[in-house]
């Protein structure tokens, strides 16, 4: 396994005897480097104990026996345990998808003993409607990531995204990484909500019936994942997590994510601070993935709504409402021939590495590490000649078509209301920092949106990206005048 390093302390817990003595040793083959007793807390039948251990430097391998002193003496031993940054990776399918399931499944598998200081463990598919202590079940136990580890089968373990994340972390950090997977396909933020966080956001703690309940591919009941799959884990010292979810509230309370996704990060970080006896950061990293496509038919649904609202309808992170956040933008990573269906893209390589610089410049502030795509710093709408200039904070490069990617907010050809209108490809000017567009037929201009389609564009064809070949997230400004 993996432990926490410094500057935190890594906590170590478990059951015993009520009023029982425990204590933790950290050996080094025959010596002991660190013994510390343990924090009881009565309870009955048993009693939860827990241990903080003192501030580790990064490395191992290290012996952790757990002793219990009574009239005699109980003890468990963990072997090979190591300290590094350990990263919980959480979300529905896109992050359960296995690395056997991703584009170039064969070189992520062969690449798997390249990386021994990389550890996965996998919680199990369970639910409860109340909040557990404990893990009910593990899939994957802490391990070695392995051929058979990272490509078990579908949608089981181990997650590409958070396996690709992890080893291009332990390759730069030079250090081990432990990555925790607890991850349910077809499952709403909801679900992974406590009843606190649901509250900041004017849910019930009943779960309402919609429509379409009964066909979704997972438990949707409000907090039956945070009560089973994410409470047991807060005791837990970590360094950040990652998330990829959103594509079931596209049908569930959509229109509430701009809420519900930053009040669940805050509950989060609030919950593993306070379970790890306040060495998990109130505050640590969050990234997550934009959404990617679902059908090329169905233009303009909820999934440009929902990538909207995962940023609290800023359209970049990290903001004043999800600080410390980071994003990586899929929406460019369409895959109509997937066999898993086109809502699981296979490109997973390259979600796991925009993530990856995410954190380098986030969790580990690296400076000058570009990790978002360009986005408008100003636009400016000149009525008299008809004209609209979007400057960008950042150089921008044209990655394919882009007739129709641009929409106006115009006053309807009936005159009655407002209605967007696709911008043509005549109609646009690209410079090396900005796009001009002139307004063609449309009348009184109040807006512009970028994007803000299923599916805007082919595989890595959207129109604009970064110089390092990020994807501008879409946009969407309304203005007066």
């Amino acid at each position: 396994m993996v432990l926490q390093q410094q500057p935190a302390r890594a906590v170590i817990w478990g059951y015993g005897e009520p009023g029982a003595q425990v204590i933790v040793s950290l050996r080094r083959e025959s010596e002991t480097i660190t013994k510390t007793a343990g924090i009881t807390i009565s309870k009955c039948p048993q009693s939860v104990w827990k241990v903080l251990l003192p501030p580790m430097v990064y490395g191992g391998p290290y012996h952790l026996v757990a002793e219990q002193v009574t009239e005699k003496v109980t003890s468990i031993q963990l072997e090979d345990v190591l300290f590094g940054d350990v990263w919980l990776c959480s979300g529905q399918s896109n992050m359960e998808m296995t690395v056997l399931q991703i584009f170039n499944a064969s070189g992520e598998l062969k690449m798997a003993s390249d990386y021994p200081y990389v550890r996965l463990f996998t919680a199990a598919l369970e639910q409860s409607a109340t909040e557990l202590q404990d893990l009910s079940k593990v899939d994957l136990p802490w391990s070695l990531p392995t051929a058979e580890n990272l490509g078990h089968g579908d949608f089981t373990y181990f997650s590409a995204v958070c396996w690709v994340f992890g080893r291009l972390l332990a390759r730069k950090l030079k250090y081990p990484i432990g990555l925790v997977e607890s991850s349910w396909g077809g499952t709403p933020v909801e679900a992974w909500s406590s009843k606190t966080a649901l509250k900041e956001c004017g849910l019930p703690s009943q779960t309402p019936r919609f429509p379409f309940f009964d066909t979704f591919a997972g438990p949707c009941d409000y907090s039956v994942l945070w009560n089973a799959m994410m409470h047991p884990l807060l005791n837990m010292t970590i360094k950040g997590a990652i998330w990829y979810q959103g594509e079931q509230n596209t049908g569930m309370n959509t229109n509430l994510y701009n809420c519900t996704f930053p009040a669940l990060i805050s509950d989060w970080r609030r919950s593993f601070h306070e379970g790890s006896l306040g060495q998990t950061d109130p505050t640590f990293p969050f990234g997550f993935v934009q959404l990617s496509t679902f059908q090329k038919s169905k233009q303009k649904d909820n999934y440009p709504v929902i990538r909207w609202h995962q940023t609290a309808d800023y359209g970049y992170v990290p903001n004043s409402k999800m600080p410390n956040t980071f994003m990586a933008a899929a929406m460019d990573l369409g895959d109509e021939k997937s066999p898993y269906g086109s809502v699981h893209p296979r490109d997973k390589e390259t979600v796991g590495y925009r993530l990856y610089l995410g954190a380098r410049a986030i969790a580990y502030g690296e400076k000058d590490v570009p990790f978002q795509g360009p986005y408008p710093v100003r636009i400016d709408v000149y009525y008299e000649h008809r004209y609209m200039n979007i400057t960008y904070d950042q150089q921008i490069i044209l990655g394919g078509s882009y007739d129709n990617v641009f929409e106006l907010y115009c006053s309807s050809a009936s005159g009655e209301g407002y209605e967007w209108v696709p911008v043509p490809y005549s109609s646009l000017i690209v410079y090396a920092q900005s796009v001009a567009m002139s307004f063609g037929a449309c009348r009184d201009v109040l807006g512009v949106r970028y994007a803000w389609d299923d599916w805007p564009c082919e595989y890595k064809r959207c129109p604009i990206y970064s110089i390092q070949k990020l994807p501008a997230p879409l946009f969407l400004r309304y203005f007066t005048h």
